[in-house]
């Protein structure tokens, strides 16, 4: 019988092999490791590997993907044998590996689930014995230094490494355990060269070394800084017992705490309060003054002291006294002061300090903020005005939590904390353009804030304590209340702010924005003169909107200029000195010649009178012409009547028909509703053009209906084009033009009914710029006629309809 030889069984390796993907680092060969398989198509791969000879080869994966395929796989990796394997109980195995040797992947058998490829087994390339030996004594010296001054380094690894007897599986081991990039092992895996892979594993056993002499040198800086801290703490300690023993000032910390005690206990809290600042203030008497948890504390507990907890003493206000206030700080907003006013009234014949919560609605620039100044210098109480305009974390409004250094109370308790008062006024401005986002939602967290059955026990979740905030009176404001959430606009009670025609604006001007916008130019009232037209080119050229602010902007652009006049004529009489000015006097309202005066032998000062000559100089050519109106004078055209944030405006709506397949085209920038109003108005006037006026299907079907609102760049939305859209569309059908200056404005339903609209005082207004006679209005909206001022309406004629009808009757009579 012939005896049998031992063949290891790197020499019997198979052609193929089921190839495991390695996320993270390449394994070389010569290592026993063990590895965790998740992937359930790779422990797949395991089980049949275990059942059959146990060899499977492990590359590592180039891009990281869930369901790798062997085009995701580098070329070269490492066969291993599967020593032993453990199910987890979480799902997924870990198999102890014996890695054998490199291979290639010549042909992809199967490119995923499993991956089988066909291999090639690679050798080590070997060189000049003695330049290998000098290499191999170099890396285990090199790896001896770096070891010894690693903790991370075991005595096993060292000593695997001596007892490796192959100069090319040293380099491996030596990749395997140093700190390299897996991109950077890989392409040692890929170097057959053993002279080549161990002169670039002593490349990166350098760098480790490089990295090691840093951490050591800023390991010696930490140390030192440390000893120098405990030698310093020791030092105090010392300083304190010797003033302790000589009687001397306690230290500062002592001191800090009697004044939080005394202060604390002045409050004479109670209950769960009383509870959390005991332990609080028992807590920083025996913290470190050095630890961060320290400064955390004192903070918290400044808060605290500084909070007005006292009960607020009663209201003491005259309405008489209020009106005036209001009166005295804006003009006309005759509806908001007499709503202001029933509100004080009711709240002192109720003997209430409870709160409010107001909401004052309108455009840009009607005065919104300085309402509720004037609300809080009626009732005598401090004032607080914050913003939530774009605030998308709830954290503002309810405070930071104190888990960590840094944390703050909300702007709630903040207010309270600078106004030192349980009762004053707090203004939430641009409440409509708060946001939402993963750190939550201001705009819930105000519903308990503004909540009269809440508030009692707001909880700020830094001072997490209940603390009652339904004695403020809340004053919010919003431009718009459609993105205000509903459950918190029910809290509030809505004050409507719609905006100023152009002799309010005139008014305003003269009492208000020209003596504040000299003061800021630094001129004199009696110095420069408007006239009142002059006043009214501004508004309705410069300055059209609904409040005042562009308005304002306006004024200061002419008076920088007149200044610089002034400051450029005081140069050029050489004196550089200004001479005494007259004394002030009213602003008159006649006419009077542009320019300016001066009197060079008085040495009086310069004066302007302003005027629309000298206006059109300094602001240039009105943004508005008056002279522009919009008239219809062809079939498929009529005006309309819109609401912007600059007030009111006339809205041409032109369709024209063009031979061609069946359509209807909308353009001009219309939003959503706008569409489904022309979508509406297409419906009721094809059904009208067909029943009552005979007008064939066969026209339609043959022509492409094109609806168009001029200003493209302008977006446009809501409902009450309605059955101007509707009114174009017919006169185009019939091929009539509409009633000379007809302006009109409703929303249009599928049966032809005409719904009420919004804004109709700013509309008239627009409609009167425009030289309208006649105005078609919802009759729903006759009720809105009364707010708008005689002289607004005088010389207009409305006419209220209910149904499509009547619109037709008046625009397009047969």
């Amino acid at each position: 019988m012939s005896e049998q030889s031992v063949v290891p069984i790197d020499q019997i390796l198979p052609n193929k092999l089921p190839l495991v993907a390695l996320m993270g680092r390449p394994i070389f060969p010569g290592i026993f490791t063990p590895i965790m398989i998740g992937n359930p198509a790779d422990v797949k791969v395991i089980d049949d590997a275990v059942a059959g000879d146990g060899l499977i080869g492990l590359v590592m994966l180039q891009n990281e993907t869930e369901s790798p395929s062997i085009t995701d796989l580098y070329r070269t990796g490492t066969a291993a044998k599967i020593v032993k394997k453990i199910n987890l109980p979480a799902g997924g195995v870990n198999i102890f590996i014996s890695t054998l040797k490199r291979f290639r992947v010549k042909k992809a058998l199967s490119a995923s689930n499993p991956i089988v490829a066909a291999v090639a087994y690679l050798d080590d390339e070997e060189d000049d014995t003695s330049e290998v030996k000098a290499l191999t004594r170099a890396l285990i010296s090199e790896m001896k230094q770096i070891s010894e001054n690693n903790p991370l380094f075991s005595e096993e690894m060292r000593l695997n490494m001596i007892n490796i007897d192959h100069p090319g599986k040293i380099a491996d081991f030596i990749a395997s355990i140093l700190n390299i990039d897996k991109a950077e092992q890989q392409k040692i895996l890929e170097i057959l060269n053993v002279r080549k892979r161990m002169e670039q594993v002593l490349v990166f056993i350098k760098k480790e070394q490089e990295l090691l002499r840093i951490q050591k040198r800023i390991q010696k800086e930490i140390n030192e800084k440390i000893e120098k801290s405990q030698r310093d703490y020791f030092l105090k300690e010392e300083l304190k017992a010797i003033k302790a023993e000589l009687g001397m000032t306690t230290d500062a910390k002592s001191s800090e705490y009697q004044r939080l005690k005394e202060k604390l206990d002045a409050f004479k809290f109670e209950g769960e309060i009383k509870e959390t600042v005991d332990q609080e203030l028992e807590k920083f008497s025996l913290m470190d003054p050095n630890s961060g948890e320290f400064i955390v504390t004192r903070n918290y507990l400044d808060v605290i002291v500084n909070l007005p907890w006292l009960e607020p003493q009663p209201e003491v206000f005259e309405l008489k006294t209020a009106r005036d206030i209001l009166e005295a700080d804006h003009y006309g907003l005759k509806d908001v002061k007499t709503r202001i006013v029933e509100y004080l009234a009711v709240r002192k014949l109720r003997k209430d300090t409870k709160g409010s919560i107001i909401c004052l609605a309108g455009p840009p620039g009607v005065g919104k903020t300085s309402v509720g100044r004037s609300i809080a210098r009626a009732l005598g109480k401090q004032f607080f005005r914050f913003s939530v305009g774009g605030m998308r974390d709830e954290a503002e409004i309810k405070g930071h939590r104190r888990t960590y250094i840094g944390a703050m109370p909300g702007k709630i308790i903040q207010g309270l904390r600078i106004v030192k008062s349980r009762d004053p006024v707090f203004m939430i401005d641009e409440i409509d353009k708060m946001g939402a986002s993963f750190q939550g939602d201001p705009a819930s967290a105000l519903l308990e804030v503004l909540d009269p059955e809440q508030n009692s026990s707001f909880r700020d979740h830094y001072l997490d304590l209940p603390f009652d905030i339904s004695h403020i009176f809340f004053v919010v404001t919003a431009n718009t209340l459609d993105t205000i959430p509903p459950p918190l606009l029910d809290r509030m009670e809505i004050i409507q702010l719609p905006g100023y025609i152009d002799t309010e604006k005139l008014e305003i001007a003269r009492r208000y924005l020209v003596p504040k916008s000299l003061e800021k130019s630094g001129l004199k009232k009696a110095q420069v003169k408007y006239t009142k037209e002059s006043l009214l080119h501004i508004a309705n050229g410069y300055a059209r909107e609904a409040g005042v602010r562009n308005f304002e902007k306006n004024l200061d652009k002419i008076h920088r200029k007149l200044a610089k006049q002034v400051v450029e004529a005081e140069e050029d009489a050489g004196g550089g000195k200004a001479a005494p000015l007259e004394k002030a006097e009213p602003i008159p309202g006649e006419t009077g010649v542009s320019g300016a005066k001066t009197s060079p032998e008085t040495d009086a000062p310069m004066k302007f009178i302003i005027d629309k000559k000298l206006i059109e100089k300094h602001l240039g050519k009105p943004l508005f012409p008056e002279d522009v109106v919009k008239r219809v004078d062809r079939p498929g055209m009529s005006v309309g009547l819109a609401w912007t944030s600059m007030g009111g405006d006339t809205l041409v709506i032109e369709a024209i028909s063009v031979p061609g397949k069946e359509n209807f085209t909308l353009t001009g920038k219309m939003g959503d509703i706008m569409k489904e109003s022309a979508a509406i108005a297409m419906t009721v006037a094809r059904r009208l053009a067909s029943e009552r006026y005979g007008v064939a299907a066969e026209w339609f079907e043959k022509n492409h209906i094109h609806l168009h609102i001029p200003e493209g760049a302008t977006p446009k939305d809501g409902p009450s084009a309605g059955i101007t859209m509707a009114t174009a569309l017919l006169s185009l059908f019939r091929n009539q033009i509409i009633t000379d200056k007809l302006v009109m404005t409703g929303e249009l339903s599928l049966t032809g009914q005409v719904l009420p609209i919004g804004g109709l005082k700013e509309k008239t207004i627009a409609a009167r710029r425009n030289k309208a006679k006649h105005i078609v209005i919802p009759k729903q909206n006759l009720r809105d006629l009364d707010d708008i001022p005689d002289h607004v309406k005088k010389g207009i004629e409305f006419h209220p309809v209910e149904r499509f009808d009547e619109v037709l009757a008046l625009a397009l009579p047969n």
